[in-house]
């Protein structure tokens, strides 16, 4: 037995050993891809143990993530901090190896994958990171942005329509330094999976403008190595290699079956396979000439080392380009962000205007786009209707130092791309549909707010006032659906100043997405004092008021804000005390102190209104059960808009018949 075979016979022990402890998981693809993986991680990858942070490593992405104690072994064996015992407490509570990997809970993990196909669009949206950083800061000698994307991927991955719209980008954009490893073995949970995937692959990402590499043997050292050697010596395109494997390989009853895709192999064939192996050992017992052979903490502090020497004679070289790249990797803002962004948005409340936010959301670009840099935005082929474009917006693909994707009719794909872009880290992405296709991205969104990332996700078109494209285009419950995802923060603004404020808070929200939603219709300014815009930023605020408690309290976000306050006037100049609260961010708001909330929304005045072009059930929580709702019950229809608002209960007439009601 080779010297390759038994590392990586060190994986196969250790995933069998951590499924069969824990009862529960997936040995079949560690085992099977444990020779594609010793290669790489001990011929090619650079990275550093003891820095998993480092700027220049190498990303690996682990796309079938339900294979998890492949990267679990890896990390382990090469010197991460990841003991023993945490493989012992694989799939248990609060542990560091959760059933599928996730981001920030194990060092040396990219992303958090399991949802298939979602790992090679974050690879795609890595790749693409590095190279358009490289063009941004690599100068004539001095490459300080140089690494290469591996991602492994499976069956399952290859069959999810993502990944179509990410590999099909990928060729497109040229991208030579990513290289994506197919385990083709044949089997998914069901079986064999030729009864319901038959696709010639090979083809399939030539047509894409891949360089795919045929027929390697996933258990030969040599070929591998020939195999990475290959795709690394391609600069015009990613590579696909495809490896023959045998899933669960080594056991001698369950390998080559979907009997070891899922399950424990048992007890007795845990004993026959090690028997099989060779490997003579304990359960998670790696003998120490193993541990040395893997071990990189050397190499790899000595890679950093010499990168760190690199970028210090970058940084005499090129002093203010050494300092901007550095501001951008570690997450800090210019030193003129704070009060310049804020002048602007002072400048729009002294200067009012009544246009769509969608339009609002565009200025906003432009005025922060020239503040910041890192600004890496595009649109799924909607970008004259979203408006994510500004004066400074330069595709990747005319300059490879541009900060706008064209992703193309590619929702999910875009979005999980985005996510690749965030975790790469030097950029702040963002990427726009209309808000109702953020339906075909739905997943990708929950995986950013899983993550904790800052992928900023626009979306415009916001209800029922897109009008004549009809139910289709018009969303309804998808508001309430992002509002009730953890760690996402979904804004809504009533006008151009809210607009602006929704995407500076999203730009300042490091430790989360957002979601800004932007209407298709003209909006008019609401006037505000220097308090109330301050106030803005706290997700909910008192926008107009009376004197002393009032009487009935509106909400509402977005365009349903005007009538809000028009419908506010007519009942204040009846008498009758009203306040209007807008609420653009009602995560922020349930975010602030009771005090403030209780400020806002006095629990001693149960006489409320919601009012929102979305569903209707969402609101209960603000407007309790003695409120009133004026929201969506139905899905809509098609006809201009001012028609649907007034069909679905969305006028002034309508808001006072039920504050009438309410104020008996």
């Amino acid at each position: 037995m080779s010297s390759h075979q038994q590392l990586a016979n060190a994986i196969r022990a250790l995933s069998m050993d951590a499924v069969q402890k824990a009862n529960s998981g997936h040995p079949g693809a560690p085992m099977g891809m444990a020779d594609i993986a010793e290669v790489l991680w001990r011929d090619f990858l650079n990275h550093n143990p003891t820095n998993p942070n480092w700027v220049n490593r190498d990303r690996f992405v682990l796309s079938n993530g339900h294979g998890s104690m492949l990267i679990y072994s890896l990390l382990h064996l090469t010197g991460y901090d990841l003991s023993i015992e945490d493989l012992k407490q694989f799939r248990q509570l609060h542990s560091r190896t959760p059933g599928h990997p996730e981001y920030g809970y194990t060092l040396g993990v990219e992303t958090t994958t399991g949802p298939l196909g979602q790992g090679i669009c974050n690879a795609v949206g890595m790749a693409i990171a590095e190279r358009t950083l490289a063009a941004q800061f690599n100068r004539p000698g001095h490459d300080i942005v140089d690494h290469y994307t591996y991602t492994f991927m499976g069956d399952g991955c290859m069959m999810e329509g993502i990944s179509h719209e990410a590999c099909s980008l990928a060729g497109t954009l040229k991208l030579g330094k990513l290289i994506a490893f197919y385990d083709d073995n044949g089997i998914s949970i069901d079986g064999h999976v030729e009864d319901w995937f038959t696709d010639d692959t090979a083809m399939r990402f030539e047509s894409y403008g891949w360089q795919v590499i045929r027929d390697i043997d996933g258990h030969d050292a040599d070929a591998i190595r020939q195999a990475v050697e290959l795709a690394r010596q391609e600069t015009n395109k990613p590579s696909l290699l495809i490896c023959k494997t045998v899933i669960g390989f080594g056991s001698p009853h369950k390998a080559g079956t979907h009997d070891s895709h899922g399950a424990p192999l048992g007890e007795a064939e845990v004993a026959a396979t090690r028997q099989a192996l060779g490997w003579q050992h304990p359960a998670f017992v790696i003998p120490q000439n193993i541990y040395a052979q893997w071990d990189a903490k050397a190499i790899g502090q000595a890679k950093e080392q010499a990168w760190q020497q690199q970028f210090a004679d970058y940084a005499s070289t090129h002093p203010e380009l050494a300092a901007e790249f550095k501001r951008r990797v570690e997450h800090k803002f210019p030193a003129n962000w704070a009060n310049e962004s804020l002048a602007y948005i002072e400048q729009l409340q002294a200067n009012p205007a009544n246009i769509a936010s969608r339009k609002a959301s565009q200025n906003a670009l432009e005025a922060f786009g020239k503040l910041l840099p890192e600004f890496l935005g595009g649109s799924a082929d909607l970008a004259p209707s979203n408006l994510t474009m500004w004066s400074g917006s330069k595709s990747i693909v005319d300059d490879l130092a541009g900060n706008y994707i064209h992703y193309g009719v590619r929702e999910f794909g875009m979005s999980a791309i985005m996510n690749g872009l965030a975790l790469h880290g030097g950029f702040i992405p963002y990427g726009a549909t209309f808000l109702m296709f953020m339906e075909y991205a739905r997943n990708a969104i929950r995986m950013a707010a899983l993550m904790k990332i800052r992928s900023v996700f626009v979306y415009t078109h916001d209800s029922i006032g897109l009008g004549e494209d009809g139910p289709t285009h018009q969303p309804v419950e998808q508001m309430a659906s992002l509002r009730l995802t953890p760690n996402m923060n979904t804004w809504r603004p009533c006008d151009q100043v809210e607009s602006a404020i929704a995407w500076k808070a999203a730009i300042e929200h490091l430790d989360g997405p957002s979601a800004l939603i932007f209407s298709r219709q003209n909006l008019l300014q609401q006037p505000r004092t220097a308090e109330q815009l301050a106030n803005v930023a706290r997700g909910g605020y008192i926008l107009k008021n009376c004197v002393g408690t009032p009487e009935l309290i509106l909400i509402a976000t977005g365009s349903e804000v005007g009538l809000a306050v028009e419908t506010a006037d007519t009942l204040s100049a009846e008498g009758r005390k009203v306040r209007v609260v807008s609420m653009p961010c009602t995560e922020v708001f349930d975010r602030q102190d009771a005090a403030y909330r209780e400020s806002v929304l006095p629990s001693g005045v149960s006489a409320r209104v919601a009012v929102e072009a979305g569903i209707a059930d969402f609101w209960f929580k603000y407007v309790g059960l003695n409120g009133r709702i004026i929201g969506m019950r139905s899905f809509g229809e098609s006809a201009p808009a001012e028609q649907l608002f007034a069909e679905f209960g969305f006028s002034v007439e309508n808001i006072l018949k039920h504050a009438y009601a309410l104020l008996k």
